[in-house]
């Protein structure tokens, strides 16, 4: 039987606990669903009309609206284990959506790409692993959540050093100054999810053996 990580097995994030109910129809899930709209229309302005300010207002809401959810969330209490998956669903894709965009265009090169996919692959497989032993997704980290601000807040920035030669030079340091942050501390968080669902699968495996013993 599936099921998701104890509490005692998730890494301590401080404060009370989170009631996670099963509410669909919630404000932060409608935010996020809005902001998954985001990624479709932000690929069409910014590779099928070339319409880059349009793009670039589309990305940063979406970008900058990645703690709204969250905290409106937990602000009225609606948790919810449909936005438990949305939000970081929203998050990632954004960030691949953006990345394959503007690697197509010519705004970071594809070697940036290629590390960030590398670690996405990384992930999946351990997402792979959890599931067979019976565990969900683990909670997301505030590591990984300041690695996807600072991505989200960067890539805006980088396109509008490529659209605007008049701002190009800042507006490149300041880009890919939060992209190279975003990507070392994207890395991190991945390795720490790593670590944790090494932990875990060792403890079901420690768990089975004693069951059978």
């Amino acid at each position: 039987m599936s099921r998701r990580p104890a509490p005692s097995e998730h890494p301590a994030t401080g404060g009370a606990a989170e009631v996670v109910g099963d509410r669909v129809l919630t404000v932060p899930n409608l935010i996020s669903f809005v902001r998954l709209v985001g990624v479709p229309l932000f690929l069409y302005l910014f590779l099928v009309v070339r319409a880059d300010v349009a793009a670039i207002v589309v990305l940063a809401i979406g970008g900058t609206s990645d703690w709204v959810d969250g905290w409106i969330a937990r602000r009225l209490q609606q948790v919810s284990r449909l936005g438990e998956l949305l939000d970081p669903l929203a998050d990632r894709l954004y960030i691949l959506a953006t990345l394959l965009a503007f690697t197509a265009r010519e705004v970071v090169p594809w070697q940036f790409t290629g590390v960030l996919l590398a670690r996405e692959l990384l992930l999946l497989g351990s997402l792979a692993v959890l599931r067979r032993y019976g565990y969900g997704p683990p909670p997301v980290h505030y590591v990984g959540k300041t690695a996807t601000f600072l991505l989200l807040a960067a890539f805006p920035i980088l396109l509008l050093a490529s659209a605007a030669d008049s701002v190009a030079a800042a507006a490149g340091a300041i880009g890919w100054g939060l992209a190279w942050w975003g990507l070392v501390l994207y890395w991190v968080a991945g390795a720490m999810y790593v670590v944790q669902a090494n932990r875990l699968v060792r403890a079901m495996r420690a768990r089975r053996a004693g069951a059978s013993a």
